[in-house]
């Protein structure tokens, strides 16, 4: 196993690991340890080149920092990216990533994400204790996505409060980009707290089977949300959908969604702005993954319970935000980052 260090500024390590006999080549980032660990899932992508997957570890990292920060989990933020396709990974791929993510002494621990399951975290497991997010049976906190989806919808309940003066869920229209395991549960969700629900996804097989299992109107094409007529438009896929071509399509009043790194550029925040859409910053928003997992680390360790309460705090997360953005007259996602960054200063602080 080559163990190659990154210099990168403003970062508190990243590495390259590279390993022939397994196939493993991946990077590592821990953005900030300022507040704790680095805490971070692991994921799995045939990008096109190693720089591309370097920046996308490192401006994931980065989010991981600031969600904890809003989050007050206890945790800084890091990430793992591999590169490969997911049909192609093996038990020894993960083994050697276990012994990389032990080498650095606790200052990353793994969790799940793209394309990686409970499964694969077992295996890293076998040789690092620094990995979370595994089975029930285990005393861990097991599948994340649950209370991701659980905390998007006290995120859309939030903003519906700052938008229309009300949180009642009921009667408003929702419609959900991307149905995986958090999506597809969010859809039920919705559903069942009264709101009309529409789903898209890459995968129309998959968009239609949610549709059937919910009662949610199927909408054709994979980006068919985004200028569907809704209250609630819920990005719960890929990232990067909001941009200088998307934003004016839009056709809803609320953007706040699980998906990662929904804006392209900063100025897309204000975009949004200027056209009365009220953007829920999306790493507040899917924050009741990391909350979940950082539950194990409390004292007694996890408990399904006080995850529940802990994610209900996204609301109160929400609602500083948006404070901020009105007092200040910023964008949303500046006043996140701002909220970040102070707790960020006030950890950093000397004692």
């Amino acid at each position: 196993m080559q163990f190659v260090e990154i210099p990168t500024p403003g970062y508190d390590r990243v590495v390259h690991i590279l390993d022939p006999a397994s196939g493993l080549n991946a990077f590592i980032s821990i953005h900030s340890t300022v507040l704790g660990p680095a805490l971070g899932g692991m994921r799995m992508w045939p990008y096109a080149t190693e720089a591309e997957a370097l920046e996308d570890a490192n401006r994931l990292a980065r989010a991981m920092t600031y969600k904890a920060a809003v989050a007050q989990t206890g945790q800084g933020g890091g990430k793992a990216v591999i590169l490969g396709d997911p049909k192609t990974k093996t038990e020894a791929m993960f083994l050697v990533l276990g012994r990389a993510i032990d080498a650095l002494g606790g200052r990353y621990i793994a969790a799940e994400d793209m394309n990686i399951t409970v499964a694969d975290l077992e295996t890293v497991g076998r040789e690092t204790r620094w990995v979370s997010g595994l089975s029930l049976e285990r005393g861990s906190s097991g599948n994340p996505s649950p209370l991701t989806a659980a905390g998007c919808l006290i995120a859309i309940r939030a903003s519906m409060k700052e938008a229309f003066g009300s949180e009642d869920p009921s009667g408003r229209s929702v419609a959900i980009q991307g149905v995986g395991a958090v999506g597809g549960r969010l859809a039920e969700l919705c559903r069942d707290a009264g709101m009309s629900v529409a789903v898209c996804d890459l995968d129309a097989a998959r968009a239609r089977a949610v549709a059937a299992c919910t009662g949610a109107q199927f909408l054709e094409g994979p980006d068919a949300a985004l200028t569907y007529p809704c209250d609630v438009f819920s990005p719960c896929g890929r990232g990067g959908i909001l941009n200088a071509h998307s934003i004016p399509g839009l056709r809803c009043r609320i953007v706040a969604g699980a998906a990662n790194n929904q804006l392209v550029k900063p100025e897309d925040a204000l975009r949004l702005q200027q056209r009365g859409i009220l953007y829920a910053p999306d790493y507040v928003v899917n924050a009741g993954g990391i909350i979940n997992i950082a539950c194990e680390f409390t004292p007694g360790g996890y408990s399904p319970t006080a995850a529940n309460e802990r994610v209900k705090t996204i609301a109160t997360a929400l609602a500083e935000v948006f404070r901020i953005a009105r007092e200040q007259e910023i964008t949303t996602a500046q006043a996140a980052d701002q909220l970040a960054e102070t707790r960020l200063a006030a950890g950093a602080a000397p004692k």
